[in-house]
């Protein structure tokens, strides 16, 4: 039998597949694990609907708990939306050090203010827009006036 201490070690060792610095757990993607017997569901918090690695999240997630012995029951759960407030802070730090800027804290606030943005690479908040639109739907490009790096922002979802 797997206990779920088993499983969130294993989900956590999986790395998401746009992202690979960061794991699937650290993402925040995983909402919740429950065990019955040698079955395992996994709650699946997309961070987008049109999410394009969806299919190897799911794929991922299931080999990792069959590795475990358990039987996978992945669902994606559309109704409690994933928000990048999910992503922890060990998951933030390890997007810093790849150069991507985790996302700010969801606020209207935080929105409006271009110095809330801050560069992975030098740290300065002297930041700007370069294109709302980066690799893929949950990024944008920044450029650092500071240091002069271009870098990949995550969105405040």
């Amino acid at each position: 039998m797997v206990s779920a201490t088993e499983v969130w070690a294993a989900l956590d060792a999986v790395p998401d597949p746009e992202l690979p610095v960061v794991s699937l757990v650290e993402l925040g993607v995983i909402g919740a694990v429950a065990i019955d017997g040698d079955r395992v569901q996994v709650e699946l918090l997309p961070t987008f609907l049109g999410c394009p690695a969806l299919e190897t999240m799911r794929a991922q997630i299931e080999a990792s708990i069959r590795a475990l012995g358990g039987e996978p029951e992945v669902e994606v759960v559309l109704e409690d939306s994933w928000t990048s407030d999910r992503i922890s802070a060990a998951g933030r730090e390890k997007l810093r050090a790849a150069g991507i800027g985790p996302p700010q804290p969801v606020t209207p606030l935080i929105r409006l203010d271009p110095a809330a943005f801050r560069c992975p690479h030098c740290g300065s908040r002297d930041t700007t827009l370069e294109n709302l639109f980066g690799a893929t739907p949950c990024r944008s490009q920044r450029y650092c006036r500071t240091c002069r790096q271009p870098f990949e922002q995550l969105k405040a979802i």
